[in-house]
């Protein structure tokens, strides 16, 4: 890989092992946080409309190593691609109903700061280090170098509970293509 961007070919995909199938319904829990615009959001107080927030493991930053063996972790990489194909439709999304778009990772509100500086990121970024999500809506995760990090996965909210889930998510440089997809049709229900 020569750029934080592309992908290794034949990257193993991931299986849908029924870890996310208990979300759509769930009401989001009360719990505040940090966003890279500088507040806290309440996730139980999003807003009227949908909200979409995509859970991803990790960005690296341009000097930093992989984990070993992260490339062989079924949907483990892509990040970046990932937040780049959200970025590159966020008005498109907008447009088709989604009244908030956020990223989520375990990484600390400072790591996530520099790739919403460096993507130009046009959304903010919810950290949550101590997994506080996961333990209160069961998201499945992972561990990769000692850390435990969120399984990728997206939701999408509606009035404060989850209505659409994607998960497994794979490819994910494509995936912000298909939440457009699922937006543009749910609008015109």
């Amino acid at each position: 890989m020569t750029e934080l961007t592309d992908l290794p070919p034949e990257l193993p995909v991931p299986e849908d092992d029924g870890a996310a199938d208990h979300l759509p319904g769930l009401r989001l829990p009360s719990l505040r946080l940090p966003s890279t615009a500088g507040d806290a959001v309440a996730l139980d107080h999003l807003g009227p409309g949908r909200t979409v927030i995509y859970v991803y493991p990790m960005t690296r930053q341009p000097d930093a190593d992989l984990p070993d063996g992260w490339l062989s972790i079924p949907g483990a990489s892509g990040c970046t691609p990932e937040a780049c194909g959200f970025r590159d439709h966020h008005a498109e999304l907008r447009a088709a109903g989604a009244a908030r778009v956020f990223g989520l990772s375990s990484q600390d509100t400072d790591y996530q700061r520099e790739v919403v500086d460096r993507l130009r990121l046009p959304f903010g970024m919810l950290a949550d280090p101590e997994l506080s999500l996961a333990t209160a809506l069961g998201l499945p995760t992972f561990q990769a170098g000692g850390m435990t990090l969120y399984r990728r996965l997206t939701m999408v909210i509606k009035d404060g509970v989850v209505e659409y889930v994607f998960y497994p998510v794979f490819p994910p440089e494509e995936h912000a293509g298909e939440v457009l997809t699922w937006l543009s049709a749910a609008d015109g229900e």
